[in-house]
């Protein structure tokens, strides 16, 4: 990333707030807004104002009505907040909501609007909330935008994340990290915050992620690592050539075979050799360790910059040119040209 300064980073300060530059208010992940934690905002003054203000707040979803499909949500002094199921989600195409998008959100935060308190019970919209961060704050995204996310569920495929009130992208299984993964449960947990880049955004306003841009070149991993050092690692393939350990989420080299070598296993190895010209890291694996527990991932970027429009993972004098190019209508991954 030319004209960038890195530096290793939090995996927790996607945690703090991102707020939109085209608006004065702040998208965030549904978690993240915790409405009620201060005592103050505790009284019914406080939603009275938030409904007149259309403040978007948070809470949680204790139940659905599965005759009705309407969302119960906890609110202050017994005040009995409702989500009828039109205004669960906001929809671009004004698809029909289907039933298991309302009962999946029991037992989870939700944002919302406060359309109107009627005695004891409060009319809500997460719908309102949803569309407001879509045409404020999401639409308004461009690849290479880098953007906090947290991890809803996981797929063979890759990562559903809420980029902000709840709307969802997805980070595909290839774009988490260089250092390939057999599924996304080997890199994330569901409820994890992190960081991912904006990859593309559709034409229908659908946004796709990418993360491996953000956890260092091949240099800056290579740098924690000398030849003749014995350390830990990831069996993440075994092929009749070789073992391909991990030894950070971007930086794998090859051993030779070994007889019990498991993917998922923690293992220990020997560097032989460190090659940047090729881009190569020879190891000897010395014994397998038991199953590998997933590690926090480190950042390798400022946490001040928040767009990125080339990012070149190879080492300068590679043969191999490996890279991520952002542009505004399309975007080009980690492509590679020899």
């Amino acid at each position: 990333m030319s004209g960038k300064t890195f530096k290793k980073s939090s995996h927790n300060s996607t945690q703090n707030k991102y707020s939109s530059p085209q608006s004065s208010g702040i998208y965030v992940p549904e978690g993240s807004l915790g409405s009620f934690r201060d005592p103050s905002a505790n009284t019914r003054t406080f939603l009275e104002r938030s409904a007149e203000e259309g403040t978007i707040l948070e809470s949680s979803c204790v139940m659905c009505d599965c005759t009705s499909m309407q969302l119960s949500v906890d609110l202050p002094e017994g005040i009995r907040g409702i989500i009828p199921k039109s205004e669960v989600c906001y929809q671009t195409n004004e698809a029909e909501i289907k039933d298991i998008a309302v009962i999946t959100r029991v037992g989870k935060p939700v944002q919302f609007k406060i359309v109107e308190i009627c005695g004891n019970t409060a009319i809500l919209s997460r719908r309102e909330a949803q569309k407001e961060c879509f045409e404020k704050y999401i639409s308004h995204l461009t690849a290479g935008d880098i953007i906090p996310a947290r991890i809803t569920h996981l797929e063979p495929f890759g990562a559903f994340c809420d980029i902000g009130c709840g709307l969802v992208s997805l980070l595909t299984v290839d774009k988490i990290s260089v250092s390939r993964i057999s599924h996304p449960s080997d890199r994330f947990r569901a409820g994890e915050y992190i960081d991912a880049v904006v990859a593309s955004v559709e034409e229908n306003g659908r946004i796709y992620l990418s993360h491996r841009e953000l956890l260092g070149t091949w240099e800056e991993n290579a740098a924690a690592f000398s030849a003749g050092q014995t350390v830990t690692g990831i069996i993440r393939s075994v092929e009749d050539y070789g073992v391909f350990v991990e030894l950070s989420p971007n930086l794998a080299g090859l051993a030779e075979t070994f007889e019990g070598a498991t993917p998922g296993e923690k293992c220990s190895v020997y560097i032989k050799s460190i090659l940047p010209e090729r881009m190569k890291i020879k190891l000897v694996m010395i014994d397998t360790c038991g199953p590998a527990e997933t590690q926090p991932c480190t950042y390798y970027i400022d946490s001040s910059v928040t767009h990125i429009d080339r990012w070149v993972y190879s080492p300068a004098g590679c043969r191999k040119t490996v890279e991520s190019v952002f542009e505004p209508s399309c975007t080009k991954q980690l492509s590679e040209m020899i």
